[in-house]
């Protein structure tokens, strides 16, 4: 439950327009809804700013769907991710306008809302490779109520093509930066610009990258400032961390 929904039932209590047992019916799964396999926190809205996010991987297409379902109840948008297409046909049987990022292997649930006062968030990726993580993290953002520019294959190996681009990432209230091989891109955006740099390593590159860890050890040791680094792969949780950093509009 969103924190305008529940101002909208108190008032409504106020006004007598709703009898107080009614309301009470409402507020009972508030805390949280208990499905056994699932115990789906209802409050987190409230606590937050944005409710609980459904990752699919692991759970079964019916899960995710009834997961999913249950959110949407209480939400304006629900997000899904690492869904993949039998999780997304088992939510579209429920929600036929739902959409599916297939790249980003993300569903999204109703129509999220812009937050207009908020500042963009510019997402880059070193390389082609990369997008699948990188469209994690801007259809994350998105579905949170960000501006997302989105900057791809721009990696050191011509950058030339991220100069090019210097005036879209000065402009920026945070920025993605998703590399793997080496993950030097990171450290060279960071040198650049003023705003916080969330730095994403992934699994792309040859043996002896291990997976992202040559990246993920890269992006920690960054000798420029301002740099965060998350774990491996983890589109989601740039994308969200840099809805939070852009919540306010300032730096």
């Amino acid at each position: 439950m969103q924190k305008q929904q529940l101002e909208h039932l108190l008032k409504q209590v106020k006004n007598g327009s709703l009898p107080i047992e009614e309301a009470l019916e409402r507020l009972r799964s508030l805390p949280f809804e208990d499905l056994g396999f699932a115990k789906i926190d209802h409050h987190r809205a409230l606590r937050t700013g944005f409710p609980e996010v459904v990752y699919c991987e692991g759970k079964l297409p019916e899960q995710a769907a009834e997961i999913v379902a249950r959110l949407a109840a209480h939400n304006v948008a629900v997000l899904a991710t690492r869904a993949s297409q039998k999780v997304y046909q088992a939510i579209a049987d429920r929600f036929p306008k739902a959409q599916y990022h297939e790249m980003a292997r993300i569903v999204v649930v109703g129509k999220p809302k812009r937050q207009a006062k908020a500042k963009s968030v510019v997402v880059v990726s070193a390389g082609t490779a990369d997008m699948p993580v990188a469209e994690e993290a801007a259809i994350t953002a998105e579905t949170l109520g960000r501006k997302v520019e989105r900057l791809y294959d721009v990696g050191v190996a011509g950058l030339h093509r991220l100069l090019e681009h210097k005036e879209c990432l000065f402009k920026a209230g945070a920025i993605v930066v998703v590399a793997g091989m080496e993950g030097a891109l990171a450290s060279v955006v960071g040198g650049m610009v003023k705003a916080p740099v969330i730095a994403v390593p992934t699994s792309v590159g040859y043996g002896a990258s291990f997976q992202g860890l040559a990246a993920l050890l890269s992006m920690l040791n960054s000798c420029a400032a301002g740099v965060v680094v998350v774990n491996i792969d983890n589109g989601f949780g740039a994308g969200y961390f840099a809805t939070i950093i852009t919540a306010t509009g300032k730096l």
